[in-house]
């Protein structure tokens, strides 16, 4: 099996995603990041979906670059620089031809994905069922279990509470008061 017959679209460009995009980007995998027009992403500066504002960037010694239409993004896959085109949908099967699809977006529940986007389709973290929603699930809970392949059943529920890092869990993150729009400094 050559790995470069084998496109990969992977859902959301965060931090987790970009781990994936990195990964199979050097494994030999043609990858399109598909990516909402504001991105959610927390960690921006190790995540290829700061190409959306910044019109590029490199994590990990990758090019990720943004992209304005599917041609381009199924033109550059690749080529060594990862595309990132906004999308929030999953383009059709017919405009961007893939064997995988990675639903990476961290939404901590089952969204728009379905087990006929790919011939194999692959969800991180909680809210999947394997044989439902994909085929198989990568744990991402920290724990003994996280980065498993769960081929059937679900993964860890979301606690809710961010991963320790410095002594600190549930104060590392913040919750706004109202809904509104923050801006990056």
């Amino acid at each position: 099996m050559l790995f470069a017959d084998h496109p990969v679209v992977l859902r959301g460009g965060g931090d987790l995603a970009t781990g994936v995009a990195v990964r199979l980007q050097r494994s030999g995998f043609p990858v399109i990041i598909c990516e909402l027009a504001h991105p959610l992403t927390v960690r921006r500066t190790v995540a290829m979906s700061s190409a959306v504002p910044a019109g590029s960037v490199v994590v990990e010694g990758v090019v990720a670059q943004r992209v304005d239409t599917t041609e381009q993004a199924v033109a550059m896959r690749g080529s060594g620089v990862v595309p990132v085109m906004v999308s929030p949908t999953l383009p059709t099967l017919a405009a961007v031809p893939r064997s995988v699809v990675v639903d990476a977006r961290m939404a901590k529940r089952a969204l728009d994905t379905t087990i006929t986007d790919a011939p194999l389709v692959v969800g991180l973290g909680p809210g999947f069922v394997a044989g439902h929603h994909c085929h198989a699930i990568i744990e991402t809970q920290r724990g003994s279990r996280l980065g498993r392949v769960l081929w059937s059943g679900s993964g860890d529920p979301d606690s809710g509470v961010p991963g320790g890092v410095g002594g600190g869990g549930r104060d590392r993150g913040g919750r706004a008061a109202g809904a509104g729009v923050v801006w990056w400094a």
